[in-house]
């Protein structure tokens, strides 16, 4: 296996530079292009079309760059693995999460997992749905737990968790007054929501749709935090998750509005691609997580 070669490749994509190239990978800039025409030789093809102003990958670059991360993805799964013979979980698990589970959910289940697994090495990237799922697509995490939905067929996607959504405003807003509120009562209010590719942002769109709802206007704000602390010093609404706002609740900054409606809920799931599946460390997370 072409190990440097592949890695050199993968990265001179991902960066599109030889200079930067060769910093990151700690290499001379001779040695990233001998890497390059290793790999070109092997294969029998060109991988990259050169000018004075850009670098960009040929068709079968394309296609080496996909396999490639497979290859190198499948190669430290087997380090994992061999490591993992010898009875004792080690190595590093890297989870994507997008914001309200990676917030609020994650945090307490990590601190119970790594007291069982002392020696694994857990890193957690945080992002918004869309985000994560392109973290998964392309081998960045081995994981991903996601709020909202995806149509990416190349990933597998199992629910793991129902969420209750809710909608907050500060105590002082008029609606948060009422014994109860109709929907229609929601009609031309002010709302904050979060930013596009979200999972709470897609579950609002559709229950703003669904009812039929006029908005008087709308903030976007790409943090969970960022709405609530609006939300305190305002007088908008918000749908958000119980478990964002529980706290804020509980110590009286924030109120929830209550509907003549069902409570409304949504499933959190987690995402892989396939070829993470025997990965024991993936496999002993969402034993975990399952069972949880």
């Amino acid at each position: 296996m072409y190990y440097d070669e592949l890695k050199t490749f993968i990265t001179l994509a991902e960066v599109k530079n030889f200079t930067k190239t060769a910093e990151i990978l700690h290499l001379s800039q001779p040695s990233v292009s001998l890497h390059i025409k290793n790999l070109e030789k092997e294969f029998q093809t060109k991988l990259f079309i050169r000018s004075p102003k850009q670098l960009r990958m040929t068709p079968t670059g394309e296609l080496l760059y996909d396999r490639a991360k497979q290859m190198m993805a499948l190669y430290e799964q087997t380090k994992q693995d061999i490591l993992e013979h010898h009875h004792s979980v080690k190595g590093e698990l890297k989870i994507g999460a997008s914001f309200t589970i990676g917030e609020y959910i994650l945090p307490p289940f990590l601190l119970d997992f790594q007291q069982r697994y002392p020696e694994l090495e857990l890193e957690v990237m945080i992002g918004n749905t869309k985000e994560i799922v392109e973290l998964v697509r392309s081998y960045q995490v081995d994981i991903g737990l996601i709020e909202g939905q995806t149509n990416e067929k190349e990933l597998s996607v199992h629910p793991f968790m129902q969420d209750e959504l809710v909608i907050v405003a500060s105590n002082r807003h008029e609606l948060a007054q009422k014994e109860e509120v109709a929907i229609t009562d929601l009609q031309n209010e002010a709302w904050v929501a979060r930013e596009v590719g979200s999972g709470t942002r897609e579950y609002f769109n559709h229950f703003i749709r669904s009812n039929g709802l006029k908005v008087k206007s709308l903030m976007i704000i790409s943090s969970n935090q960022g709405i609530k602390e609006m939300l305190i010093n305002g007088n908008a609404l918000s749908l958000l998750s119980r478990s964002v706002v529980a706290r804020d609740i509980e110590h009286g900054h924030l109120s929830v509005i209550r509907l003549k409606h069902p409570p409304f809920y949504r499933m959190f799931s987690y995402i892989y691609s396939p070829v993470m599946e025997n990965k024991q460390t993936v496999r002993i997370f969402l034993d975990r997580l399952q069972n949880r």
